[in-house]
Formats: C-alpha cells, sequence, structure tokens
C-alpha cells in the first residue's frame, strides 16, 4: 500500500510528541472554514469529542506522502516547526547538506526559515535528507516526482503493455474497418455504431493503428477530432493503451490539439494528433494560414470522428473544406464513431446518409434482441454490469437559477461548494457510506476536492480506509492508490474532476454520485467507471447511488434522467433511507 498504518502512527508521534507541533497548524494545512465542517460532521459520525491525535491521523491519511509537499505558506510553517525543534548540531549539519545559493547564513536561528522555503521536489535530494534528519517514515519525501504543472502538448508512447483482447463481435468490426481502409477515396467512409460501453473508441484504436502503423513512420498523421477534452483525454488514454500493447519497436507521437495546448510545425513527424473540433475551427477562422494544421491534413493517412452525430454540422464542414483544399480533393479515410440509440436507430440512420459512409454494427446470432434493445442485450450477456440505482432524494427541492451555471450550462464550482458544505446532506452521505460492506471497492465522484477530502477524512475515523485523488495529485502516487483500490486495501476511493476516462480499476462495486450535473457526457463518464461487466474484467453488479435526485437547473431534471431513459433503466428512490419504488 502506498501508506502504511505504521508509517502513519510513527508520524502522529513525532508531530504530536517528539515536535510538539502546534493543533493550529495542521488546522491551517486544512482550512479553518473547512476544518469547522469537518469537526462538526466527525463528531456527528462518531459522538465523540475530535482530539489533536485524531486530527492529526485523519491529515496524514488524506494527505499521505504529500503531507509536506508543495510550497504553500501552510506547509512552510509546519516545516519550520519541525526544524525549530531539532538540536542546534543537528540543524547546522543539516543546512550544510543542503545550503542555498546565494546565502551564507552562519546563524542557527535564521536557518529554520531559510530550509523551510528550500524548494521542494517530492523524492528529491533535499525532502529525502530532510525528512530523515526529523526522524519520520521516508515515504513522507514525497511520491517519486513531483506533478508537472500542466500536461504536455507532446507525447511519445513507448511500446508494450497488455491489454484485454477484443470480443468476438468487436473483432468482427475490426475486421470490416480493415478492408474498408484498404479502399479508395469515398469508399473509406464508415460509421461504427456500438451502445456506450461497447467499445468502440477501443475497436476504432486498435484498427486504425495497425492500418496506420507504416504510414507513421513515412510521417504521416491520424487526427482524432472530439467535441470536449474530456473526450480528446479520453482517446490518448486509449491510443497509449492500445500503442503500448502491441509489438511495434517505434514509439509513437501523440499531439494534443485542444485547450491551451498548440503544435509548433518543427515538432511534426508524424504520429496521432488529438484535436477538439473547437480548436480546430478558431485556428481556421482566426488564421488562415495555419502551418502546422495545413501540414497535419496535407499528410493525414486518416481520420475519427468521435460523437458523429455533430458531423454535419458547420463546423465539421469548415474542417472537411480545409482537408480537402489541402489534400487536391482527394480526402482520406473517415471513420465516424457514434453511440446505437436507446431504442430508435433513425438517428443513426440519418447521420449515415450524411456522411456516405458504411455502417458498422455488431452482428450477433440472435441479432432481433439486440437490434430491439442494445444496451439490456450487453447487460445480461456480461459485457456491461447490471446497475442497481439508487436516486437519493431528501425533503428539499434545490432549483439551480441560471447565474449559478457556467459558460457550458453546468453547475458552477460555486453552486458545488454550496452543495459541498450542506450539513444535512454530508451526514445521509457518510451514514450511507458506513452502510458499505466492508470488503468491496466504492468510487466516489465528491462536489469539490475539499469535500473528497473532507468526507475521506470522515470516512478514516470511522475505521474504514479511504484516500483521496486529485488532479494534483503525482502520478506515481495515483498509480500506487489505484493499485491499492484494486487490491480493496483502499475501500473508499474519492476524487473530484478525475478518474473519469482512463481509470484502469474495473472491478467497481459500488459508485456514489455527490456532483450533480447537467452534463451527459460527463454522467455517462462517471457512470461508465462502475458499468464494466465480467467479459470485460468488470463486475456483474454495481451500486449507483446519486445524490442529485433533488436538484433541478431551471426546474428540469439534470443529466441522470436522460442517462435513466437511454440506457433504460429501473431504479427506487430514497428519501431519508426509506425507499420508494419508481421505475423509468
Amino acid at each position: 500500500m502506498y501508506i502504511t498504518d505504521n508509517d502513519i502512527q510513527i508520524a502522529v508521534k513525532r508531530f504530536s510528541d517528539t515536535y510538539q507541533v502546534k493543533q493550529e497548524l495542521f488546522e491551517k494545512l486544512i482550512g479553518m472554514e473547512h476544518m469547522s465542517l469537518i469537526r462538526y460532521q466527525i463528531e456527528q459520525v462518531n459522538q465523540e469529542t475530535f482530539t489533536c491525535k485524531k486530527l492529526l491521523e485523519t491529515i496524514i491519511r488524506i494527505k499521505g506522502p504529500s503531507l509536506l509537499s508543495g510550497s504553500s505558506e501552510e506547509v512552510r510553517e509546519i516545516r519550520r516547526a519541525l526544524l525549530r525543534k531539532l538540536p542546534e548540531n543537528e540543524l547546522r549539519s543539516l543546512y550544510e547538506r543542503n545550503a542555498i545559493k546565494g546565502k551564507n547564513i552562519q546563524s542557527v536561528s535564521y536557518m529554520p526559515r531559510a530550509l523551510a522555503q528550500k524548494q521542494w521536489k517530492a523524492g528529491g535530494k533535499w525532502p529525502r535528507d530532510f525528512i530523515k534528519t526529523v526522524g519520520l517514515p521516508l515515504c513522507f519525501s514525497g511520491f517519486g516526482l513531483a506533478k508537472e504543472e500542466s500536461v504536455p502538448t507532446i507525447m511519445d508512447i513507448e511500446a508494450r503493455k497488455a491489454v484485454p483482447p477484443l470480443a468476438p463481435y468487436q473483432l468482427l468490426i475490426k475486421e470490416e474497418m480493415t478492408s474498408i481502409l484498404s479502399l479508395e477515396d469515398d469508399a473509406t467512409r464508415c460509421i461504427v455504431s456500438l451502445p456506450t460501453g461497447g467499445g468502440k473508441t477501443r475497436v476504432a484504436v486498435e484498427s486504425f493503428i495497425d492500418w496506420m502503423q507504416p504510414r507513421f513512420a513515412e510521417g504521416r498523421y491520424m487526427l482524432w477530432i472530439a467535441q470536449s477534452e474530456e473526450l480528446c483525454e479520453q482517446a490518448i488514454a486509449c491510443i497509449a493503451d492500445m500503442w503500448q500493447e502491441r509489438e511495434f519497436p517505434e514509439s509513437l507521437r501523440i499531439y494534443r490539439y485542444f485547450g491551451t495546448h498548440n503544435i509548433k510545425p518543427e515538432d511534426l513527424i508524424g504520429g496521432v494528433v488529438v484535436a477538439s473540433i473547437q480548436k480546430i475551427v478558431r485556428r481556421l477562422k482566426n488564421d488562415e494560414n495555419d502551418e502546422a494544421l495545413d501540414d497535419i491534413l496535407q499528410l493525414c493517412g486518416a481520420m475519427i470522428v468521435d460523437e458523429a452525430h455533430h458531423a454535419a454540422a458547420h463546423s465539421y464542414q469548415l474542417l472537411f473544406e480545409r482537408a480537402r483544399e489541402m489534400t487536391n480533393g482527394r480526402l482520406f479515410a473517415i471513420c465516424g464513431l457514434t453511440a446505437t440509440p436507446g431504442r430508435s436507430g433513425d438517428e443513426t440512420a440519418l447521420l449515415v446518409n450524411q456522411f456516405e459512409a458504411r455502417l458498422l454494427r455488431p452482428r450477433f446470432p440472435d441479432q432481433r434482441d439486440y437490434d430491439e434493445k442494445p444496451l439490456k442485450y450487453f447487460r445480461d450477456r456480461g459485457y456491461l454490469a447490471k446497475p442497481i440505482y439508487r436516486l437519493m432524494k431528501d425533503q428539499r427541492m434545490m432549483v439551480v437559477e441560471e447565474d449559478k451555471l457556467d459558460e457550458s450550462g453546468d453547475l458552477s464550482t460555486d453552486m458545488l461548494r454550496v452543495l459541498a458544505s450542506d450539513k444535512a446532506r454530508n451526514q445521509w452521505i457518510i451514514n450511507t457510506l458506513l452502510d458499505v460492506p466492508s470488503g468491496s471497492s466504492t468510487l466516489v465522484y465528491a462536489c469539490t476536492v475539499e469535500h473528497a477530502e473532507m468526507l475521506s477524512m470522515l470516512i478514516n475515523t470511522a475505521g474504514r480506509t479511504a484516500a483521496v485523488i486529485a488532479a494534483d495529485t503525482p502520478k506515481g502516487l495515483r498509480r500506487s492508490m489505484i493499485e491499492a483500490f484494486r487490491k480493496v486495501q483502499i475501500e473508499f476511493l474519492f476524487n473530484y474532476g478525475v478518474l473519469t476516462t482512463g481509470f484502469d480499476a474495473p472491478k467497481v462495486d459500488h459508485l456514489f454520485l455527490l456532483r450533480p450535473t447537467a452534463s451527459e457526457i460527463l454522467y455517462e463518464q462517471m457512470v461508465g467507471r462502475g458499468l464494466r461487466g465480467p467479459l470485460f474484467g468488470g463486475t456483474e453488479t454495481c451500486m449507483i447511488y446519486d445524490f442529485s435526485g433533488n436538484v433541478t437547473v431551471h426546474g428540469q431534471p439534470l443529466a441522470y434522467a436522460r442517462f435513466l431513459e437511454k440506457w433504460d433503466i429501473s431504479y427506487k428512490e430514497e428519501r431519508g433511507g426509506q425507499p420508494a419504488a419508481n421505475s423509468v
């Protein structure tokens, strides 16, 4: 496990007994307002006063190896408090081994402040020396390398990583795609239609990677177009896994071309370009001579359009026009990906006509059953887990007005903070979490990072194991926590804004959705982490608890309502723990 109980107990004893670090320093680390809420909730759960040692233990469990990392004044103050209690000879020796350039400090009294402000690179020489000197377990020097300030624009993916084999229906679709790719001109267009969770991204990536592999060496590109940054990152995770699984001798370069990421012409050597349609349209409109984009289109071997039902929009027509211009009218292979509608194929048929493409769908011996209810078919046969869905409602109805929405029309961070500080709601959440049987894995999507930390602390103080993954969690530590979660050494894994894509812990027994959302994409990404079936390495069933049942936007239900209808899922409403039967 990434941090042991013994490590935690040693740290608690060092902080409280050996160095007598004031409790208020750790409260500042959490935040006084946040700490007040935590104290209230813990006393409600345990019906006891929250002692200083209990506070230390819960904070250490949440922060883990990153407890003393970073450059915030709160962290530096704790490091300074430890250094001030060191014997003078040990402090002087520590300073001499880690002298600060440009400073010639001789007085021991000035050394704690100078050392506390020294740059802390997780797992580096200075943190290790500091931790060893103050007598803490070495894990508190930080886990591996510190996180990057931002994800890189360019990635080089090395070879070899084992992934599960394709299912028989996926192999058939791959064979069809490969045969289409071998054709010429407009005949190389196809639409892959699969239910959500059926692996359309995986099938497309594997087919196109295999076909493009010799062409990458010629400096050619595979262009992946998606509707959002989240979907772009999901594609990157899948492409990286697929390339590493193959036995190709060379590395693959992946370029991010969305959000704030831009590509320089001098970086182009062929590979996969993952782009958002919004980014491409902005560049086409604002810069008629985008040299990098023009080079990519001119040397493009294939394009995949995710969420292809958007491809008839004007934005895509701009892209196709520029592509024709750069290829002298001879477009490269194009494949669209779309989810099979729950009850009607009309939308897919319309898309196929607009695209002038061949429709590729799964084929089964009992095809009529699949055609009538694709998602039910996949659940019944173990490709998808069967969701046992609980829509949690209390007596209060919360209507979110327009000024509480962000630019995308989803709940703003301010609105999510309001929900995160709701004491009655948190108490209900904690009681429900603690009812989850021991020895099972529970993934929790919180309203904010602070909300995730608070709830995780409450779970730990109740004697269960929990951890938090946030956007700034170092990659090495994140991998370690996910591995511990996979082995159920961590029972509850809390997060906010992460673990929606590229999350490889297929066996999730319980899923808690505490963050309401109006985004159907985000909702399906969160729920999708728990709906991988046994044939794809997941679970037969997954309990889903959604605490957004009494939240509406302008009086309209959130994304969960569309999800339940689309996925044809029966559910029960639970009000204050008392179930009331209902169904879609």
